[in-house]
């Protein structure tokens, strides 16, 4: 199982995102991902940075992995998604993860405030299968988890799916339809340790911690592991 953390975006200051990435690689973590929001969950008034150039700067610096967690459809057309995990992968060829999410009523006031429709949920699975089905074959890619329908079309099109803060049994479920990751989760030890155990039991492809996760506690269970 590879380990990432999220980076602190929902900052004005990039400078710590690119700091956790170098920290994160001198752990020895396996990768970096960023959220794609225009805000934080519920907080309009606070900044967010852009997942695209962060990930295409630390890219360049480090021997990374990186990947939006997740990029959503209806933020941009499926085109211009595609072309967005493209120019990414010129970037750092075989280094990244095309993370794809169709959005949820938690997440629809960012698009409204924009201008942007939202459009129903069969319209954005359609265009995140789109967008999918572009990608795999060229990079990693991963679906949100989300409606079962939603589910089916990772499954389908043969991506990883992504769980949110599912419960270890849940993880265990899922792998045996096809490859799984974990995004979530404890940031101190010893919790973390056992919940690395837990999850790489599990079958987990992926476990991806928060950015204020123990990077002493991530580093020692990569060195346990491997």
């Amino acid at each position: 199982m590879r380990v990432g953390v999220l980076l602190p975006t929902f900052t004005p200051d990039a400078r710590r995102a690119l700091d956790l990435a170098a920290r994160a690689e001198q752990a020895g973590l396996d990768g970096v991902f960023a959220y794609d929001h225009l805000w934080p969950m519920g907080s309009p008034t606070r900044p967010a940075l852009a997942p695209g150039p962060i990930l295409a700067a630390i890219a360049r610096r480090r021997a990374l992995t990186v990947g939006p967690l997740v990029a959503r459809v209806g933020l941009g057309s499926p085109h211009h998604l595609v072309q967005w995990f493209a120019t990414l992968d010129a970037i750092a060829p075989g280094r990244v993860i095309a993370a794809l999410g169709t959005g949820d009523r938690l997440s629809a006031a960012e698009n409204l405030a924009y201008g942007l429709e939202v459009g129903d949920a069969a319209l954005r699975r359609e265009q995140l299968r789109d967008v999918a089905a572009s990608l795999v074959g060229c990079m990693e890619v991963w679906v949100g988890a989300g409606a079962p329908a939603t589910n089916a079309t990772a499954r389908a099109l043969g991506a990883t799916l992504n769980l949110w803060e599912a419960s270890v049994e849940d993880v265990a479920r899922a792998t045996l339809e096809g490859p799984t990751s974990w995004a979530g989760g404890p940031a101190s030890a010893p919790e973390v340790e056992a919940l690395l155990d837990a999850l790489a039991g599990a079958g987990a492809t992926w476990a991806v911690l928060p950015a204020n996760a123990d990077l002493e506690a991530l580093a020692r269970w990569i060195g346990r592991r491997r």
